[in-house]
């Protein structure tokens, strides 16, 4: 048994397909499923159970997936704390961000990032709730933040940050300076034609959770799954919007806006991080996790 073959047997194993292994690897098929043979040869036992929809271990490709995940951390484990003695932290973090925080971190933590850990690499990508905690459990992402996120089999959640939720309207027109925002009830909220994202949107549930808490639903006048796509509608003229202040505020042109709070009930939603509690954290990730902290407390907290 070699590492690489072992690397390759948990990565079809956690994707439960060859070609998408085979794509994540960025190697071809046919090497990969020689690699893998090669190592059910060795053991003598079946490790995967192929069928046309793709492979799934068996009991003792279980096994093998447990104690594969524990080796090849240590493996990395060794060459991180190799190379931090060398130079200091080294090693890719993947980072998956909802769009509408994509928007405000992004810049803000890449430089940090960079500035703290010059020798790593940070891969970030937008996506939704359930895509992003898919990701997780099969390895394509190493730390999610998530809006509400629910405990999950394999995943550790800890809160971040509670972001109050505004309504967002179109400027009217010859405004030239904001009136202090005054609170709309929620109530007074349902009434309006509302762009919004589709189900399963966390900020979507949430919205029509907290509306039927006070015996209202909303009024959808458009789905549109994008803050961008959003808040350009919004500014057309096609409805109102519930996001975050820093949504808007770090949006291409946020003077075409006006917000203001929502009350009775306040409306706002926890923002977690979110990793695999399947595979221990490296030290990279650890540190990349307390920047995560300290830059959404400075940029995010606003309850």
């Amino acid at each position: 048994m070699d590492l690489k073959q072992l690397e390759y047997f948990v990565r079809v194993a956690e994707l439960g397909s060859f070609t998408r292994a085979a794509i994540a690897l960025n190697v071809a098929q046919p090497a990969l499923s020689r690699q893998i043979r090669l190592l059910e040869v060795e053991l003598r036992q079946n490790l995967l159970k192929r069928n046309g929809r793709g492979a799934n271990p068996t009991e003792a490709g279980q096994l093998l997936l447990e104690h594969g995940r524990g080796i090849l951390h240590q493996v990395e484990r060794a060459r991180e704390e190799l190379a931090r003695a060398r130079s200091g932290l080294t090693g890719r973090v993947a980072l998956g961000l909802p769009p509408s925080v994509a928007r405000v971190l992004t810049v803000p933590l890449t430089r940090a990032f960079r500035e703290k850990m010059p020798d790593a690499h940070l891969s970030i990508s937008e996506g939704l709730t359930a895509a992003m905690q898919e990701s997780l459990l099969q390895g394509r992402l190493d730390i999610a933040l998530l809006y509400n996120a629910k405990a999950t089999a394999g995943l550790e959640i800890s809160n971040l940050v509670r972001e109050e939720l505004w309504l967002v309207q179109k400027r009217p027109a010859g405004l030239q300076e904001d009136p202090p925002p005054l609170p709309v009830r929620l109530k007074e909220v349902s009434k309006l034609p509302l762009v919004i994202p589709s189900r399963p949107n966390a900020i979507r549930m949430h919205v029509e959770s907290e509306m039927a808490g006070i015996g209202c639903r909303p009024q959808i006048g458009l789905e549109i799954d994008g803050v961008t796509a959003i808040l350009e509608l919004v500014a057309d003229g096609a409805g109102c919007a519930i996001l975050s202040r820093n949504a808007v505020t770090r949006s291409i042109n946020p003077s075409a806006f006006a917000t203001r709070p929502i009350s009775e009930p306040q409306l706002s939603i926890q923002l977690c991080s979110v990793v695999s509690s399947l595979r221990p954290s490296t030290l990279t990730q650890q540190a990349t996790l307390n920047l995560i902290r300290e830059t959404a407390h400075r940029l995010l907290d606003s309850v």
